[in-house]
């Protein structure tokens, strides 16, 4: 076993959810790393919706005691024995799904379907699989990517959001010159605006309740802003689109209301992809997306997008600065994720660092 790191302690510190809505920083064990996997030293971990949804018990996906986190980057500090092509050193970034490798999902290359799926940071029902919120966290090598020498560890931090972003573009059949609806201009719809962009649409169409969002889709390569409240998107997308509507919209926030909006703007024969999933259930307008014969597809997390979206940020085409609103330090993590569950107006992306 190869080592940068000093274990004259096998502690660490880490960020740990012990009850709902409690999160307690302090001194937690070493992650076991078993002879195929890698243990990251990590530096960098963004605050995901799913853990600020999650930590109150409503999700019933963040059960404690957990460490949560699974956007992050770090560099390798251990490899295993049977591990190969990494060494201490590496700076990597990883997939926040670790996969069997073995199943016929897996086979086909659909790991984000996996039969044995687990997620890094969630205790469910089914398994407990702590995350990337302390200063190490053991993986296996298969998950692992090598970060470009240009992409910071807080830009990678951001690319588990950016690989669902281009995933559901990838779900979407785009054609050069398409006119796209995005629904929810939150973090993922504003990465899933620049991947339709770097896609070749010809106008997007930003659809929000906030303002600033709808000014900052405009600034990543939106075309138009709506704001929803103050307007029917149907009526002025078709404004746009010579009375048509658009070809493709994708849905990223998982609400009633905003699905039926994302399919009041598409043209006959268009296409919705749903990525947004907020709430268990929606409701849809049936009888529209059948008589206007509309397909409509969903979108999970991503399928080995994480090199695509590296040489996206590496070549500057999809950009991360603006989305990042704040970099504290893990310790003061708690208080953070307490201004995000109270919606603090202007906080997007949060990365703690380590």
């Amino acid at each position: 076993m190869r080592s940068l790191r000093n274990k004259v302690l096998e502690i660490m510190k880490a960020l740990t959810l012990t009850e709902y809505k409690k999160l307690v920083y302090g001194d937690a064990p070493d992650p076991q790393m078993a002879d195929d996997e890698v243990l990251v030293r990590v530096r960098a971990c963004g605050i995901c919706g799913s853990d600020v949804h999650g930590m109150d018990g409503s999700t019933g996906r963040r059960r404690p005691p957990i460490i949560m986190g699974h956007e992050a980057a770090g560099v390798i500090a251990e490899v295993g024995k049977h591990v190969k092509d990494w060494k201490p050193g590496d700076r990597v970034t990883f997939d926040s799904t670790i996969s069997c490798g073995k199943c016929w999902y897996c086979q086909k290359g659909l790991i984000n379907l996996c039969d044995h799926r687990r997620v890094l940071g969630v205790s469910c029902e089914d398994y407990r699989q702590h995350g990337a919120f302390a200063e190490y966290v053991a993986l296996p090598q298969r998950i692992l990517y090598r970060l470009p020498d240009s992409v910071s560890f807080e830009q990678a931090a951001l690319v588990e959001a950016v690989s669902i972003a281009v995933h559901a573009v990838e779900r979407t059949p785009v054609s050069l010159g398409d006119t796209a609806v995005v629904v929810g201009v939150g973090m993922i719809g504003l990465l899933v605006v620049q991947a339709l962009h770097a896609a070749g649409c010809g106008k997007i169409i930003a659809v929000d309740l906030v303002p600033e969002k709808l000014k900052l889709a405009q600034a990543l390569g939106a075309g138009v802003g709506l704001k929803s409240d103050e307007c029917d998107v149907g009526e002025v997308v078709r404004a746009h689109t010579q009375g048509r509507g658009a070809d493709i919209a994708v849905e990223a926030v998982g609400l009633s209301p905003t699905v039926n909006t994302a399919v009041s703007s598409l043209r006959k024969g268009g296409f919705l992809t749903l990525v947004g999933n907020i709430r268990p259930t929606v409701e849809i307008p049936l009888q529209a997306v059948v008589t206007r014969q509309l397909t409509l597809a969903g979108s999970c997390s991503s399928a080995g997008e994480y090199p695509a979206c590296l040489d996206l940020l590496n070549r500057g085409a999809i950009k991360t600065e603006a989305l990042i609103s704040a970099t504290p330090p893990l310790a003061e993590g708690a208080a953070w994720f307490g201004r995000l569950y109270d919606h603090e107006p202007g906080l997007l992306k949060v990365i703690l660092l380590t």
